[in-house]
């Protein structure tokens, strides 16, 4: 399943991330791409307040993972782009946290897609400045079909 949604503001994309917070489910993994100033961490904080955690979300950039459990489940907010290789992700205690009944958001998956699980919920982030500096267009896929609830929940909930 495979969506695409556009935003106008950093409120929007906030929204967005809080909505996919809402509806996660345990185990959730969702994998986040897009370049450097695309609003992924705008996105991160937003599933962080969906989910309910009460502290500031901080970007893991030179820490790796961040953890947080104020919220309704716990949440690891990870950024790999520091990383080289899949291993050094497991050697930080990955399969830990994949073992764990929270959800995991990871910054720059794309360059660890390889560890990745199968059913992760792919979020891709761009940029398009012709249509204004705020403009994002935010792509949502994932293989699995127990993601296409959550998908649907969150980006069309329904009354």
């Amino acid at each position: 399943m495979k969506k695409t949604i556009e935003v106008f503001s950093e409120e929007e994309t906030r929204e967005l991330g809080k909505q996919l917070g809402l509806h996660a489910k345990p185990g959730t993994v969702f994998c986040l791409q897009g370049d450097l100033g695309t609003g992924k961490t705008v996105l991160a904080k937003g599933m962080a307040e969906g989910l309910g955690v009460q502290e500031d979300i901080l970007s893991p950039t030179f820490m790796i993972v961040r953890e947080y459990k104020s919220g309704r489940l716990p949440f690891a907010h990870f950024d790999v782009y520091r990383l080289e290789e899949g291993d050094e992700l497991y050697e930080i205690g990955w399969e830990e946290y994949l073992g764990l009944d929270g959800v995991i958001l990871v910054e720059w998956a794309d360059l660890m897609s390889d560890v990745m699980p199968g059913d992760a919920v792919w979020i891709r982030v761009t940029k398009n400045l012709a249509e204004g500096t705020d403009y994002r267009r935010i792509e949502i896929a994932s293989e699995d079909s127990a993601a296409e609830d959550l998908l649907l929940d969150s980006l069309f909930p329904r009354a």
